[in-house]
């Protein structure tokens, strides 16, 4: 196992130094590229709380869809969350929430002065829900993410952590010029990034 790791990461490096950007035909393989290339997005929730009740209310998450490299992208954006957390307690009201990565946190973009606003700078707008990651699929969600985002098995364990998952019901690619172009869900998974 600790060989086919170190394959998937030499290969991942290899591939990095020579991958190229999915071209703007293949909106679902856009989609997996940007999510697998992103290490967090902005969260929207409808609010739950005092005074802001039913507004829109957007917040920075960490994320994941396997181990960085080829061989670890699921396209299932994985997150640690805690019921502390203001966002999840929307969730807990209202699952319902849209998720947005972007090129834009990459060096893909600054490398070709793209800004962030600029549909070449390609960002995807997922819709769907947040939902508890059950016991079978735990070690999968903890992999994805520790291997991101080490720091998270130190977070403080009185915080009551757990994994999530963005449950995918609609997708949006935004990678070029003309407007947005829609993916489904199964087009989505049957592609690699």
């Amino acid at each position: 196992m600790a060989r086919l790791l170190l394959l998937c990461a030499v290969s991942g490096l290899l591939l990095a130094a020579v991958a190229t950007i999915p071209p703007p035909e293949e909106a679902a393989r856009m989609a997996r590229y940007v999510l697998h290339s992103c290490d967090w997005g902005a969260l929207a929730t409808l609010s739950a709380q005092e005074g802001l009740r039913g507004r829109p209310f957007a917040n920075i998450f960490s994320l994941s869809d396997g181990p960085p490299g080829p061989c670890g992208g699921s396209g299932v954006p994985y997150l640690y969350l805690t019921d502390m957390e203001i966002s999840v307690q929307d969730l807990e009201v209202n699952s319902n929430a849209s998720l947005t990565v972007s090129l834009a946190q990459t060096p893909y973009c600054r490398k070709h002065k793209y800004d962030p606003q600029n549909p070449l700078c390609a960002h995807i707008i997922f819709v769907g829900s947040i939902v508890k990651v059950n016991d079978s699929e735990a070690g999968i969600a903890k992999k994805a993410l520790f291997s991101r985002h080490p720091e998270m098995e130190s977070w403080p364990k009185d915080h009551n952590w757990f994994f999530a998952k963005f449950n995918i019901t609609n997708i949006w690619v935004l990678d070029y010029f003309g407007g947005l172009k829609i993916v489904t869900p199964e087009e989505y998974y049957s592609v690699k990034p």
